[in-house]
């Protein structure tokens, strides 16, 4: 039998990127022995979202329209699982575009590696036309901005803790579970490494390659890592402690080293000395950094402009994980008030990945 593959999709209020994306998925080649369809969710848009997805699936039998009522990506993707995927699901993004080779690449890869989820890198591309978005593409694509995402920043093949737009297995899911609905940010990452845990391979293979179109907002980027990225990464730590990462926390740590350094230099003048070297520090790595993506971008404004993004960038995200910690401190985090990852979980955490949980799990 031919291998079977369903592409998922979650969206909402996506009109303008939804249509060039699906252009991108229809177009894939090399797939002659592959059962393939397109599945999108649509999480209650308000704008022309859904009209372009039915309009596409009136020209296209692959494409199917699902309403995704509880607005979030992870359910969507639970939604998808109850509807009888194929072999394989597909995780992919309404904001990027795909190459026609790029399904053919996947699968190769997975049969080569015999992992269970493959995906590949990204190329960050301009989501605007605006100077804003073209500081957000500087930031997110040099290390000294993002640290060690090897799918942003360029890595060699091999095994990986996490990868962007990937291709599961579905047997994957009967060992790990299922995504944390709990997550609005950051259920990719903690699945992946609830099934690394759980002995499955994730593999990343640079020579597939997406389109990502980043915010087209500087500002509004910096919300979305302060109110959304960040707390979520401080909250998928307390309901998946095997998903800490360093280079998710270090943005905590800078921003309580810049808050405790300003407030305590008054009074102690002997720490304005560390905290005057470390900010030195800092600000010569900012200005290296900079630089180096003018030359790369050939835009000589981010000479001046990115030393201070990348300040920006990480002291509010830093804020954004210790106002995350705090909330979970003190109860009022919003992921400890639903009892379960998915309905019918039967307890707190997804750990271990049970089949099915026992009444003592309940609460846990």
């Amino acid at each position: 039998m031919p291998e079977s593959v369903t592409v998922v999709i979650a969206v909402r209020n996506e009109e303008s990127r939804i249509g060039p994306c699906l252009e991108s998925i229809l177009q894939f080649t090399g797939l002659e022995a592959v059962s393939w369809q397109v599945w999108v969710f649509d999480g209650a848009s308000e704008d022309r979202t859904a009209k372009v997805i039915q309009d596409w699936g009136a020209r296209e039998p692959r494409v199917r329209y699902f309403l995704n009522p509880m607005r979030r990506q992870a359910a969507a993707l639970n939604q998808a699982l109850d509807a009888k995927p194929g072999e394989f699901l597909l995780w992919l993004g309404a904001h990027a575009e795909y190459p026609a080779d790029y399904l053919s690449l996947l699968l190769e890869t997975a049969r080569r590696t015999s992992a269970d989820i493959v995906g590949g890198v990204l190329e960050t591309r301009v989501g605007g036309p605006g100077y804003g978005a073209a500081v957000v593409q500087a930031l997110t694509t040099h290390r000294f901005g993002v640290g060690g995402s090897g799918f942003r920043t360029g890595a060699e093949e091999g095994p990986a803790d996490t990868v962007p737009f990937a291709l599961y297995r579905r047997s994957v899911f009967e060992r790990a579970g299922r995504f944390d609905e709990r997550l609005v940010r950051a259920q990719d990452y903690e699945f992946n490494r609830r099934a690394i845990a759980a002995g499955a391979k994730v593999w990343l293979n640079p020579a597939i390659v997406s389109a990502y179109y980043n915010q087209a907002s500087f500002w509004g980027f910096l919300i979305k890592q302060l109110r959304w990225e960040a707390p979520y990464n401080a909250y998928m730590w307390y309901l998946a402690p095997y998903a800490f990462a360093p280079r998710h926390a270090i943005t905590g740590v800078f921003a309580l080293g810049v808050i405790g350094g300003a407030a305590l230099t008054p009074h102690w003048p002997w720490i304005g000395w560390g905290f005057g070297a470390a900010m030195v520090l800092y600000a010569t790595l900012a200005i290296v950094a900079g630089a180096q993506q003018a030359a790369r971008y050939r835009d000589p404004r981010h000479i001046l402009v990115l030393p201070f993004a990348f300040f920006l960038f990480h002291f509010l995200h830093g804020v954004g994980v210790l106002a995350g910690l705090l909330r979970l401190l003190t109860g009022t985090a919003p992921v400890q008030s639903i009892r379960e990852p998915w309905p019918g979980a039967g307890r707190f955490r997804a750990w271990p990945p049970l089949p099915q949980a026992t009444p003592d799990d309940a609460g846990r």
